[in-house]
């Protein structure tokens, strides 16, 4: 539960729209609430297990003139996370939603076991359909909304030793695309983003300098990179945008 110290604080953050942020905690996630408060938003910071990272993230936030919450549920877990939306939908009208949760098990598929291919297809994409199908009511009663999924250049082009993972993120994209057609005509957008090679955890096991080379802009992209392109997406200037997939990634997939 949130906590504010008086009446007028509580009173600053019902007047702010307000941003649900899955997987705050991670460096996409983080980077993306961080922006998201810069432009005004108060954040619902989601996490699953990482309550240190989610608490630097609240504290950040708020030090910088933002308002935020802590709102831990694992995205994978259909019925915590259906009693978490219900408690944050009674006290929040959501504007914008934004899926960054993520979790990679990179093996070849002859060697990938059952539980490596169920946790990525559990949080990567099961978690999209457990988290956007309550919230996505709530919007299209209000006739407004924005729903921000994070996908992946390995979505696209395919990886290998990332089939569980290419899996799950090409079914955001297919999922966004036809989500979009049944909420347009309500002016809920639904639009995803698709990161490549960036400098986060999420890179764990990978030489990042071999992995720069690849790049035909020869560097690793930045979170704050990723965070502008949702910020867009989130404002009246991407009013006319939905069904789409913006790529940030330096080249490497076009």
């Amino acid at each position: 539960m949130p906590f504010f110290e008086d009446a007028r604080e509580l009173a600053m953050v019902t007047q702010k729209q307000t941003a649900l942020v899955i997987g705050a905690s991670g460096g996409l996630g983080r980077a993306i609430s961080l922006r998201l408060a810069k432009d005004g938003y108060h954040i619902i910071v989601n996490y699953c297990s990482n309550e240190i990272e989610a608490q630097s993230a609240l504290s950040q936030i708020i030090n910088h003139g933002g308002s935020a919450e802590l709102c831990p549920f694992d995205v994978s877990d259909r019925v915590a996370t259906t009693a978490a939306l219900k408690e944050v939908l009674t006290r929040h009208t959501l504007r914008v939603l934004i899926l960054a949760a993520g979790v990679r098990h990179d093996e070849a598929l002859i060697f990938m076991n059952d539980d490596q291919w169920d946790e990525v297809i559990g949080v990567n994409l099961n978690g999209f359909y457990a988290v956007v199908k309550p919230i996505v009511r709530q919007m299209l009663l209000n006739r407004d909304g924005r729903i921000i999924a994070l996908s992946s250049t390995s979505g696209e082009s395919g990886l290998a030793g990332q089939v569980n993972y290419a899996a799950a993120k090409a079914g955001i994209i297919g999922a966004v695309k036809s989500l979009a057609l049944e909420c347009a005509k309500r002016n809920v957008l639904v639009n995803a983003i698709a990161p490549g090679f960036i400098d986060t955890g999420m890179l764990e096991g990978m030489d990042r300098k071999e992995t720069a080379a690849t790049i035909p802009m020869k560097r690793l992209g930045r979170p704050d990179e990723v965070a502008a392109v949702a910020s867009f997406l989130a404002s009246a200037d991407a009013s006319y945008i939905t069904g789409q997939v913006i790529r940030v990634n330096g080249g490497i997939y076009l």
